[in-house]
């Protein structure tokens, strides 16, 4: 264990950095993947199709393959990002696809009648989409994104294998460094990720609370 408490500030580093790229690609996926929910309930044919390959495609690709794609594919395009922006884009791209499927679910639960009303006011199908559909949505679909975020905490590990200095990098660090702890050091970072995954289910319980009481 001495391994661990003389080395604190390495791992503090590592895990500071795992929640950055998880807050980073969390905003980055929620964005993109309510776009793509928009584009699959979209009265658009050529919209929705492009929505469902997004999803279909991605959910079924490993995420390690995502990061090769985007790590060393678009270099050869000419997009030249750092290795902190390539796992930030990577994540964004590949939990996009799960949240765009719960915001789906969310705007399926949103009575229909609600858009038929707003449509027979002259809104647009954006405008209903925005102003009414999917504020409701989001109230109705807490739970399941905060599963989608939390497993993109734990998939911030694979940044690691992609030169990317994050928690299980920092302890890959210290276990080459010192090998007759490993186990203490493996416990340690496993409590680590136990700890945030904990702290974001709170969250999310807190803001589900609230979401009831406001409803």
């Amino acid at each position: 264990m001495d391994a661990v408490l003389d080395n604190l500030d390495v791992f503090a580093e590592g895990f500071t950095r795992t929640v950055t790229l998880t807050l980073l690609a969390a905003v980055g996926a929620l964005l993109l993947g309510t776009l793509i929910a928009a584009m699959r309930v979209s009265p658009v044919p050529p919209l929705r199709w492009a929505g469902t390959a997004y999803v279909q495609l991605v959910r079924n690709t490993p995420l390690t393959v995502v990061f090769f794609l985007v790590v060393f594919g678009l270099p050869e395009v000419d997009v030249i990002l750092s290795f902190f922006q390539f796992a930030v884009l990577a994540l964004s791209l590949y939990t996009a696809a799960f949240v765009a499927e719960a915001v789906r679910s969310g705007i399926l639960s949103v009575p229909s009648g609600q858009a038929e009303a707003s449509r027979a006011v002259g809104m647009t199908f954006g405008q209903t989409l925005r102003l009414v559909v999917l504020p409701q949505a989001f109230a109705n679909i807490v739970p399941p994104l905060a599963s989608v975020f939390i497993a993109l905490l734990k998939n911030t590990s694979i940044a690691g294998a992609f030169f990317i200095f994050e928690g299980t990098q920092s302890m890959a660090r210290l276990i080459n460094a010192n090998g007759d702890q490993a186990i203490a050091i493996l416990a340690a970072a496993a409590l680590a990720y136990l700890g945030l995954s904990l702290i974001s289910s709170a969250l999310f319980g807190l803001l589900e609370r609230r979401v009831t009481v406001s409803r």
